[in-house]
């Protein structure tokens, strides 16, 4: 698989190893603060998507959307190609929204997980969590994305306010900032790092960039 420059020592010790997650092991190693690069490539030739790294340089996860820019559907999998979760397009205009499900362990069955919707103030949109095994929301949003109209920067934080993960423009250890579609994806303790990925293709959704 193709290999990146590894993180710095600090960043890989709090960053789990490249791997589908699976087990209560790998569900604790997810909700640790982390640190992940994400280049807004995909791997397949004349793809679209974007390719995540752990830690190690390795490929974590990916999205290869073999459709056209903005797909009405696409799949984030762990570097072996195992489906995690799906996330779809619905809706024209204001009331567009991107609703993604989650798989199971076993890949088979995939429940609504979270919606996200543009809101006018600040550009930011709104991450509402789904009912487990249901279309319906809960009583409001429970995280917002902050300057997700941003290709390269923004921030995901709680309802409460707290920082849950933020993106920004990757720096080598000398301080040199790479293009605007090589981003660090810094997940904050107790964030799901699924969901901050899950996230962070919607954004690129949004801006076309997948």
């Amino acid at each position: 698989m193709a290999k990146i420059q590894p993180l710095p020592l600090s960043a890989a010790a709090a960053s789990p190893p490249s791997c589908s997650p699976a087990g209560d092991e790998e569900r604790r190693n997810l909700q640790k603060q982390a640190v992940y690069t994400v280049w807004m490539k995909s791997l397949v030739f004349n793809g679209n998507g974007c390719t995540v790294y752990g830690a190690d340089g390795g490929v974590a996860f990916r999205v290869d959307n073999y459709g056209c820019h903005g797909g009405r559907e696409v799949f984030l999998m762990d570097h072996s190609g195992k489906t995690l979760i799906r996330i779809q397009r619905k809706g024209l205009g204001m009331f567009r929204r991107w609703e993604a499900c989650r798989y199971s362990d076993d890949g088979e069955e995939a429940t609504p997980w979270f919606r996200v919707q543009k809101k006018a103030v600040k550009k930011g949109a709104a991450v509402t969590m789904m009912h487990h095994g249901s279309s319906g929301s809960g009583s409001g949003p429970a995280y917002m994305i902050d300057g997700c109209a941003r290709k390269s920067g923004y921030e995901v934080t709680s309802a409460g306010g707290a920082a849950a993960a933020a993106v920004e423009r990757k720096r080598t250890p000398s301080g040199v900032v790479l293009g605007d579609d090589i981003l660090t994806l810094t997940v904050g303790a107790g964030t799901d790092h699924l969901l901050a990925l899950g996230l962070v293709v919607v954004c690129g959704l949004m801006n076309r960039c997948l």
